[in-house]
């Protein structure tokens, strides 16, 4: 049995809107610079106190758990004004279909997400009961740590080398081979094409079609 083990945020779904727009009211609220765009985007997956702190420099007087509580609160609303769309990627449904069917294929999540946003993302795209494992921030610690990956593992009963983590960030890639993993990198979400490379990226994919044959060179097979 193999494992295709997928992060959420910029990998599955494209999210940026939704969380520039709900950090920036956090920020706002707590009468905080906005950070840049940019620097919102490079944090996405890390869980969200964790994220937080990297952008207040790590500074110890930072409120990184105060202004993750305002973000959350600000998702929620977006959420109950419906401006929470989370689009899938294009391509992406085709290739979770085609793993389905595959006899020797499970899916999994690991995200910076909580276990209530994945629900919400999978409901809305119809997609419940796709995953058999679903690894969150409630459950683990933050991203690059290996725990996801390493409960996933457990969970369905694959070994690392038939496991790979599919994801656009650099901590998506360090926390695959942390956990003996294989790293699949995306480039369509929120990290660049040398950061995943530095990171650790065995391999990348420009488009979601490239997944499967990408994924069927990798399991199994020695780095």
């Amino acid at each position: 049995m193999k494992l295709a083990l997928f992060d959420c945020d910029g990998t599955l779904v494209d999210s940026q809107d939704v969380i520039v727009t709900a950090m920036t009211r956090a920020f706002d609220r707590a009468g905080r610079p906005v950070p840049p765009r940019s620097a919102i985007l490079s944090i996405v997956g890390l869980s969200l106190v964790e994220a937080m702190r990297r952008l207040g420099d790590d500074d110890p007087a930072f409120p990184a758990e105060a202004l993750a509580e305002l973000y959350r609160g600000a998702f929620h609303e977006l959420r109950a004004e419906s401006a929470v769309l989370e689009p899938l990627f294009p391509g992406m449904r085709a290739t979770l279909d085609l793993l389905k069917a595959r006899e020797d294929v499970v899916l999994g999540i690991a995200t910076g997400k909580s276990q209530r946003g994945v629900a919400a993302v999978l409901r809305h795209h119809g997609l419940e009961g796709r995953f058999m494992t679903i690894q969150t921030a409630d459950d683990a610690p933050s991203k690059p740590h290996p725990a996801m990956v390493l409960q996933a593992m457990a969970a369905v009963g694959v070994e690392p080398a038939d496991t790979v983590l599919i994801g656009d960030t650099s901590f998506d890639m360090t926390m695959a081979r942390a956990a003996g993993a294989r790293a699949l990198g995306v480039t369509w979400g929120y990290h660049a094409r040398d950061l995943l490379m530095a990171s650790g990226a065995e391999r990348l994919v420009d488009h979601a079609a490239d997944l499967l044959p990408a994924m069927d060179g990798l399991w199994g097979t020695r780095r």
